[in-house]
């Protein structure tokens, strides 16, 4: 039970990543505070974790909102009495396209959803942590902006390199705190951000040295690490969890 009786919050709850996260955290003794937009999906999830002897508590909102980062916050807090940590998963990759072509409301909504809600969760959530005495956030980024560069993609990449430099500069303020801050790097995993085209699949499949797309409970997993005692000595770092996506050129 490597997160027995850790209260954590989970974004982008509802599907994807996050909601395998939320079942797999679950199972390991965590108690959780579930965010996404979709209530009625975050409400089965829910359901399905309390039929398996979980416990979770959920509220529907927007990442780009910081009244909603304090929200789950208070949630954690009043329903189990405060915060030990939190995976910052919710994302968006916006619209594709060359820089000088990109409309700037795209760029605003990427910055929004990706780096913006990851100051708005590191707010709220760190004085929580300090008063528990210690904690673990894991934020979501990617090799995209790290090791990569993908064309169509600048604002993505800019939003997701900016939550590394971030959770940086976090870990050295917080460490003496007790309070962990890492970066979660994915490859291309099979959620509904990847979309349903076949072909597309196979393309992004051999960008890896595995040949093959993640599943969401993978990347949960590599989360799990982060957020557990087993990652004790662990924190700064922009750990990756691509399949080989940043090393193969085959």
């Amino acid at each position: 039970m490597l997160l027995d009786g850790k209260t954590i919050i989970i974004t982008g709850a509802s599907s994807g990543i996050g909601a395998a996260a939320a079942k797999i955290f679950a199972a390991e003794g965590a108690r959780l505070v579930l965010g996404a937009r979709r209530s009625e999906l975050l409400q089965k999830i829910k359901d399905e974790i309390s039929a398996d002897g979980g416990e979770a508590v959920f509220a529907a909102g927007d990442v780009e909102d910081s009244h909603y980062a304090r929200e789950l916050v208070q949630l954690a807090e009043a329903h189990f009495g405060g915060l030990d940590g939190a995976f910052n998963n919710a994302g968006v990759t916006g619209d594709m396209g060359p820089i000088p072509d990109m409309q700037e409301d795209n760029w605003h909504k990427v910055m929004a959803v990706n780096l913006n809600s990851g100051f708005y969760a590191a707010k709220h959530q760190i004085p929580a942590m300090r008063n528990r005495g210690g904690g673990s956030i894991v934020f979501t980024s990617s090799f995209v902006g790290h090791t990569i560069g993908l064309p169509g993609m600048g604002a993505y990449a800019a939003a997701k390199a900016g939550l590394i430099g971030m959770t940086q500069v976090l870990a050295a303020e917080h460490g003496p705190e007790k309070i962990r801050v890492n970066a979660l790097l994915p490859g291309g995993t099979m959620t509904p951000m990847a979309g349903d085209d076949a072909n597309f699949h196979e393309v992004v499949r051999d960008f890896h040295a595995l040949k093959r797309m993640a599943e969401p409970s993978e990347i949960a997993r590599a989360a799990l690490f982060l957020l557990s005692d087993h990652a004790s000595f662990v924190t700064g770092s922009a750990m990756i969890a691509d399949g080989g996506n940043s090393i193969n050129k085959l």
